[in-house]
């Protein structure tokens, strides 16, 4: 890979040369092939990136990437160091440029960007993880190379890097599609988060196609107001340049999109859309076994069926059927191999030992995704729904009454539990969460995920459903200010010996 990056490098003159102009040729002719902007993963000969960002100004730290070997620096400017201004600092010129981290994402793209992979974004709430790694899957079975950028992580499905963030930082993620088009990759699917919309860091991303799943409350502590979350959201569409915008108008929020954007297709699980091209459900069929989707739209009738569950499913699966259908991929190819896709992990992801009740884990970390998925398996329950949840600490604090009292709702028995408490007391979280419960006193209270599990499963009858709710895939927890190592799934594998 390092070969291939050397190929992709520019002069500093050439990489800057949009927006600031160096004068001086001995600077001008550095060659840059890698640029960071974290100074601890700076190497020799890296360029590093300094710009104030929202919690860190990455000039401080100036002098420490310089000290790794950085060949150059090109920071933020400011009153003190003005637009096109060079200094040095132990001979390493740094270039000052204006509104830098405005143009971070035009900056990757400008030495990461000559690639032939085509990015598909997908943004929402829920439902972003499933719906971009169902296209990765199904291009895959079409024997066409399809990557993924994300929660769970990044490239093929089969070898995923952890991600830090849902949408990385704007030049890691113009690396990382030059970097997977390298390595065969003819699409990628790329998860895009509010954060990453309202910071720009998918600004130079070309997209052949988009997606809408749907909005609820969530990132508040962020955003403020719903309607700045909104329109975060709808900056994918109207702010960059895509292709057809498939967008779910069973969502009230996509409904109203899908009369003012253009080039839309709508979804619908329910009714036929009132778009000019659209893919709905004349019926769908809930099983054990999957879900049996009845369609008809643009593109024909027919019938998928998938080893999915959940109505919130039926619908991730209809909105990535409907994006491959705008890119081409012939109907029929996609029906044939719809049996073979799979459930991502930590997503509505089956556990189960006979004779004990079954457990679901779940990423639902939201009132509307933790409703869907209980009311998902309440299709498939014969006895008993439990729901184990938590709510993360230093996050917003509304949203944990509604937690609780959808949990109550929805579900038979509750267990409140730990989530990531970061640095709040988990018994003020769990006291938050208890103020929206109508009948506090049935519902029980244990810290440990792995004991609130435990006790559920000891509890409960074979016909019993258990949803642990929250963090999915993720095998970590953060408690005051520790990562420590945590995972629900091998919580499920330990308890019912290995099953799943």
């Amino acid at each position: 890979m390092k070969e291939v990056i050397e190929k992709l490098g520019k002069t500093l003159g050439d990489l800057l040369h949009p927006w600031c102009s160096i004068a001086t040729p001995s600077i001008a002719q550095i060659l840059v092939t890698d640029l960071q902007l974290d100074s601890r993963r700076v190497q020799v000969a890296s360029t590093f990136v300094a710009i104030v960002g929202h919690a860190i100004d990455g000039r401080e730290f100036i002098h420490k990437a310089i000290a790794q070997g950085a060949n150059a620096v090109i920071a933020q400017a400011d009153n003190s160091h003005s637009h096109g201004e060079i200094k040095h600092v132990d001979g390493i010129p740094i270039v000052y440029v204006a509104n830098l981290g405005e143009h971070l994402s035009w900056l990757g793209r400008q030495l990461y960007g000559a690639h032939k992979n085509q990015a598909i974004g997908v943004t929402g709430t829920n439902g972003k993880t499933t719906i971009s790694q169902l296209i990765a899957q199904w291009l895959t079975l079409l024997k066409t190379p399809a990557a993924v950028m994300g929660t769970t992580g990044n490239g093929f499905l089969d070898a995923l890097e952890p991600a830090i963030n849902t949408t990385g930082n704007a030049i890691e993620i113009q690396q990382t599609l030059s970097q997977l088009s390298h390595q065969g990759a003819q699409y990628t699917a790329l998860e895009v988060s509010s954060h990453g919309l309202v910071q720009g860091r998918v600004k130079a991303v070309d997209f052949v196609a988009c997606v809408f799943s749907n909005l609820s409350r969530d990132h508040l502590d962020y955003h403020g107001t719903m309607e700045d979350y909104a329109a975060a959201k709808k900056q994918l569409f109207t702010e960059h340049k895509r292709g057809a915008a498939i967008i779910n108008v069973d969502d009230e929020v996509g409904r109203c999109w899908a009369t003012s954007l253009e080039n839309v297709i709508g979804v619908s699980l329910f009714s036929q859309p009132q778009t000019a091209r659209a893919v709905w459900a004349q019926q769908v069929e809930y099983a054990d076994s999957g879900i049996v989707i009845h369609f008809s739209g643009s593109w024909g009738e027919g019938i998928l069926h998938t080893p999915l569950i959940g109505e919130f499913n039926a619908c991730n699966v209809l909105l990535a059927f409907t994006t491959l259908l705008s890119l081409g991929i012939d109907k029929d190819l996609l029906m044939t191999t719809a049996p073979a896709l799979q459930a991502v992990i930590g997503r509505m992801e089956l556990f189960h030992r006979v004779g004990q009740a079954k457990v679901v884990i779940d990423y639902a970390h939201t009132p509307d995704a933790l409703e869907k998925a209980l009311s998902a398996l309440r299709i498939h329950c014969q006895g008993r729904l439990w729901a184990i949840v938590g709510c993360g600490g230093d996050r917003d604090r509304g949203k944990r009454p509604v937690m609780a009292r959808v949990a109550e709702q929805f579900a038979d028995q509750v267990i409140l539990t730990d989530d990531n408490p970061r640095s709040e007391s988990p018994d003020q979280i769990i006291a938050d969460m208890q103020a929206g419960l109508m009948h506090p006193q049935q519902c029980q209270i244990e810290h440990s995920r792995f004991e609130a599990l435990s006790l559920a499963l000891a509890s409960s009858a074979s016909d019993d459903i258990i949803l642990l709710a929250g963090k999915g895939h993720e095998d970590y927890q953060i408690i005051g200010d520790k990562r420590v190592h945590y995972s629900d799934r091998e919580s499920a594998r330990t308890l019912l010996g290995g099953h799943s």
